[in-house]
């Protein structure tokens, strides 16, 4: 079953999604793919991991890294997974390239190398945003290059979390 609330915070509503035991999404209404791994059967109820991320966000959005993730469900296929764990490497605060992280996957999964190109595409898709920093990925000149939340968005959580753009790197 899948579960959802809703959360306003200082950029608009985000609304996450859970399957009981961890979180499963977490989107800012109306992104682009928005709710991409939402089914259409929802269920009553409350599951606790929405008090931990609530907690996260809370945090978050006063200014502090969070000292605590919810657990996080976020499937997909091998490589989707280990670009999606190489983003949760990049500390609060600082930002990476499309390029490092593609080396960071490729590590994890025993490649020699990986696409930054591919790379992109997993991170445009990532279905748990913010918790799973994304929007810390610049361009390899530090540009701020897409970003599914929009890039004023981007742009403010970067300069909320004090990177002084181009900012701190991994």
């Amino acid at each position: 079953m899948l579960y959802t609330v809703n959360y306003i915070s200082p950029l608009g509503g985000i609304t996450l999604a859970s399957d009981g035991e961890a979180l499963t999404g977490l989107w800012f209404d109306g992104q682009k793919y928005f709710g991409s791994t939402l089914s259409v059967e929802r269920a009553d109820g409350r599951p606790k991991v929405f008090d931990e991320a609530e907690r996260w966000l809370d945090i978050y959005f006063s200014g502090k890294a969070p000292e605590h993730t919810p657990p996080l469900n976020f499937g997909g296929s091998a490589f989707r997974r280990a670009v999606l764990e190489s983003l949760l490497d990049i500390p609060f605060g600082c930002t990476a390239t499309y390029g490092e992280i593609a080396e960071l996957a490729a590590k994890r999964l025993g490649l020699e190398r990986t696409s930054a190109r591919a790379v992109g595409g997993a991170v445009g898709h990532n279905p748990i945003s913010l918790i799973i920093p994304c929007h810390r990925v610049v361009g390899a000149g530090g540009s701020l290059t897409g970003y599914a939340g929009g890039v004023e968005r981007k742009r403010w959580l970067l300069e909320m979390e004090r990177t002084g753009l181009p900012g701190a790197r991994l």
